[in-house]
Order: C-alpha cells, then structure tokens, then sequence
C-alpha cells in the first residue's frame, strides 16, 4: 500500500483548465495555449476596467471657453444646445475634413461608418456629435456618399473649436481627436481627450488612440495575422467590390 501511495503521490496532475469546453479536433498542446491565452485576456479585461474605473474618476476639466457656434443640418447650434434634456455627457469626435483637403481621412471615414450604426444606441445615454473644419455642403454630401443616416454632423468652420480642443494644430493640420463633456450646475466642463494621441508611443507602435471605439482593428487583433503592417484603411475598395457581385 505504501508504494501505491507513492506512485499515486508522483503523478504528475492534469493541468487545471478554465472551462469544460472543447472544439472538434483541438489538440492538448493548442488547449494548454489557449488556456495560458485566455488567462492573459482576463487579465488584459480587469486592466480595461481598471483603467475604465480610473478614467471615471477624474475631476472635472476647464471649463468651456465659450458657447461655440457650429453649423448644422438644421441652422446655426450652439454648444449648449448639443446636450439633450436628461442627457448630460457629450462625446465629440472631431473629424478629419478641413476645407484645404481634397479628401476627408479613410481612418476616419472608418471610425465614423462604423460610429454610425452605433449612434442610435450610443444616444440612449449620451450626446455624440462628429465635428469638421469643412463647410457644412463638404460634409453633407460625403455623408450622404457613404450612407451615414445617424451621425449629428457639425461644421466647426466659423468658430475655433477645433483649435482650442486639439483637432488641428497650430498650423491648421487636421487631427482625429475624441473628446468627452459634461454638464454640471449649467455649465459645461471638458472631462476627456484621447491624448494617447498626443503622448510618445512605445517602439514599433502605431500612436492608437481611438481603439475604444474603432472596431476594425479589433476584428484584425482576432485573426492569426493581425493587424498586419501594410494595410490602412481606403475611401472606396473597387476590386473587392467589383468581385463581390460578380
């Protein structure tokens, strides 16, 4: 009996899996990966909501400077007008179409036809509006060339918005930048940028900024080639779509 316990005792335990689930033809080796894998993704979800968590406690930013005027679909909106009743955050993205580009910026135009299906819901909670440089009849065809039915389009064209809330730069250069307000007391406070954009980036890294609310890349970071190193975003893809109706 005692060398039975001995043996019993040396036996090397079955490593301990986080599930039950098994897909057809998966190998030992490839559930070990997995699992280590998986283990990294739980970490990477607390960190998010960690980092989530941090971002929802910071104080209020400065104040809005002034009630910006912009130009919309319906006539000249000020600021303050942008927060619906019972809504009191508002998400800007501003979006990278000043009047000097021939284009506006495929990584935007991506961002905001995927922001589009969203908006909808995004507006059960909050305010979201898409800021341009351009006039508003640059803006309103493009949008209507890609479909977008949802989006609440602004032309920052008559006030400094974009200057003073970093979608451009001193020089008049286009910048993608998100930024987050709220309305406290009546009167309105900046509350977040993405300043990933702004700050240095890791070596070898893209200065990502926006992947909160961009999904493309995510689907990418999915698939066993990534993201890839050559690949950006295109206004129109005609061979593709050529092949997709024939």
């Amino acid at each position: 009996m005692a060398k039975n316990a001995t043996k019993k005792a040396t036996t090397k335990a079955a490593p301990r899996t986080l599930h039950a689930a098994r897909f057809p033809g998966e190998s030992a080796r490839y559930r070990a990966a997995r699992d280590k894998l998986l283990r990294s993704e739980i970490a990477l979800r607390r960190q998010v909501e960690a980092v989530a968590a941090e971002r929802r406690k910071l104080p209020l930013g400065g104040a809005l400077p002034e009630d910006y005027v912009f130009d919309s679909e319906h006539g000249p909106v000020r600021f303050s007008d942008l927060f619906d009743a019972g809504k009191d955050t508002l998400l800007a993205y501003s979006f990278m179409f000043g009047p000097q580009m021939a284009a506006p910026c495929p990584s935007c135009t991506s961002i905001l036809d995927s922001l589009d299906g969203a908006a909808p819901h995004v507006t059960q909670r909050v305010n979201l509006v898409v800021v341009a440089k351009s006039p508003l009849d640059r803006i309103r065809p493009f949008a209507q060339e890609r479909g977008w039915r949802r989006l609440r389009l602004l032309s920052s064209a008559a006030n400094t918005y974009n200057r003073d809330y970093h979608g451009e730069d001193a020089k008049g250069a286009q910048l993608p930048m998100m930024n987050v307000f709220a309305r406290r007391n009546g009167r309105i406070y900046h509350t977040w940028s993405s300043e990933l954009l702004l700050a240095p980036s890791d070596r070898g890294q893209d200065a990502r900024h926006v992947d909160m609310i961009w999904p493309l890349w995510n689907l990418f970071d999915l698939a066993p080639d990534g993201r890839g190193t050559t690949w950006h975003p295109k206004l129109r893809y005609e061979p593709a779509a050529a092949s997709m109706q024939t």
